[in-house]
């Protein structure tokens, strides 16, 4: 048989991860739950299992189906760097300091205790493979990026023909550099060389390690997030004639502020065809991703793990495939702002939905209670056990999320406010523009209402629960 080079290099890293552990673990608590943690990388809910049938997502799906699928979960800032932070941490951008992709949020929060580190911190084995804490996709894979390193037992860093092939990669927007750009490539090698799969390996490896202790265990997926890199065999599941394209009206723009934009001109000039090839590349990443979750889910029923381990299924933001002309995140629209999150606890959970507002910070306080772990008091986040034991129970929670803009070297500040209804959102204070969407009669976000008269009490009262997060 010929082994690949590549193929020779995830073996040998799989034997690495039986080495000994980085940290020393602090003393076994009595077998709970695990907790394997899977995050995938500007994953928007186009899924089979969000209501979107091009999108063929069978493993995600079957957490869908046994677990609970939020759906109107909302990230605190669409961008890596950001969110991760939050979500990590459990305090909002404001708290964390992080706003780009250059903080990290020990700069400003030197004690805080991660969800990770408090798993580790109480007897947890907690081991991270590829990207969980933010680092530059695909600049920096292979490498630990921005990671922090006091929240793991053991960590791993992967990487794939996806990086080491960049070479052949087709990009549509070559002004713009590989890690924000429409760019693709299908591959002709197995799914073991690239990236995504080699860290669904190693996981399984460690969880196959340490099966017989509580383990933490966070699974980053680099796809679908740009270049969009997977084996030929996922690209031929959509032929680019076939898909279905974000529906557009030549009106869109007249009654929205221009500083929404964050893809300026539209669709950066892309003609359809080409949209249509990049659609292609999008959704082959996130069925070639999603064999790689299938793994580790079938690695669980082979480990006899199954039954006492939650599984959180999470991105860190949405994505615009050409919703309002837009690409990619930095958005305030639905499409950016609202965020794939599914949990799957065993014995509670049971394949019913969620329509309840949730936000990302809200994962930590809910390990922690299902856990049984003392989460830090002053978290951001609430717990959402009484969700998982009542999905459609009442939950007058809104979430907030925010962005910056630079216009003419002026910073200008998007903040948004979504209930189970409406969104509502200002820009600088609404100094540069305010939206307000029904979602009941509107939802694909094509008509501003915040200028409506009959909308004002809606408005009035919106902003003041805004500025009131903030102020």
């Amino acid at each position: 048989m010929v082994v690949k080079k590549c193929e020779v290099n995830t073996m040998l890293t799989l034997a690495l991860v039986t080495g000994t552990n980085i940290l020393a673990q602090p003393t076994e608590p009595a077998k709970k739950y695990n907790v394997l943690f899977i995050a995938s990388d500007d994953l928007n809910t186009d899924m089979h299992c969000y209501g979107n049938p091009q999108v063929k997502t069978p493993n995600i799906d079957r957490i869908s189906r046994q677990g609970i699928r939020f759906d109107k979960a909302y990230n605190q800032y669409p961008l890596s760097g950001p969110s991760r932070a939050s979500l990590m941490t459990g305090y909002r951008p404001d708290k964390t300091g992080v706003y780009d992709l250059e903080v990290n949020f020990r700069e400003n929060l030197p004690s805080a205790k991660t969800i990770a580190q408090l798993f580790r911190e109480n007897g947890y084995f907690s081991g991270r493979i590829g990207k969980i804490f933010h680092y530059g996709v695909p600049g920096e894979i292979g490498t630990d990026g921005m990671d922090d390193s006091i929240s793991w037992t053991q960590r791993f860093n992967p990487i794939g023909i996806d990086k080491t092939e960049e070479h052949l990669i087709t990009n549509y927007t070559p002004k713009r550099g590989l890690g924000s750009s429409l760019s693709f490539r299908a591959t002709d090698g197995t799914d073991n060389e690239h990236t995504d799969a080699i860290t669904a390996n190693v996981a399984i490896q460690m969880m196959r390690q340490h099966k017989d202790k509580s383990f933490f265990l966070a699974v980053g997926f680099f796809r679908p997030h740009c270049p969009y890199i997977a084996p030929k065999k996922y690209f031929d599941m959509y032929p680019p004639d076939q898909l279905l394209l974000p529906e557009e009206r030549e009106d869109d723009w007249a009654n929205k502020p221009d500083v929404a934009k964050f893809t300026d001109p539209l669709h950066w000039g892309l003609s359809e065809s080409h949209r249509r090839e990049v659609l292609q590349a999008y959704y082959a990443s996130i069925s070639f991703m999603d064999a790689q979750v299938g793994k580790l889910l079938d690695a669980l029923g082979e480990l006899g793990l199954k039954e006492n381990t939650i599984i959180v299924f999470w991105s860190d933001h949405g994505y615009h495939v050409g919703q309002h002309g837009q690409w990619m995140k930095q958005s305030l629209f639905e499409h950016v702002a609202r965020t794939p999150l599914l949990i799957s606890v065993p014995g509670i959970t049971d394949g019913t939905p969620s329509s309840r507002v949730v936000e990302l910070v809200d994962i930590y306080p809910t390990l922690a209670e299902l856990c049984e772990l003392p989460a830090p008091t002053d978290l951001d986040g609430k717990s959402l056990v009484p969700l998982l034991n009542n999905p459609g129970m009442e939950w007058d929670y809104p979430a907030f999320t925010q962005v910056l803009r630079y216009r003419d070297n002026v910073e200008i500040e998007g903040r948004t406010i979504r209930n189970e209804r409406y969104r509502y959102t200002e820009w600088s204070k609404g100094l540069y523009g305010l939206e307000l969407y029904d979602y009941e009669t509107d939802p694909l976000e094509f008509t501003n209402l915040a200028n409506d008269k009959k909308y004002k009490k809606i408005v009035d009262e919106m902003s003041w629960k805004l500025r009131a997060s903030y102020e």
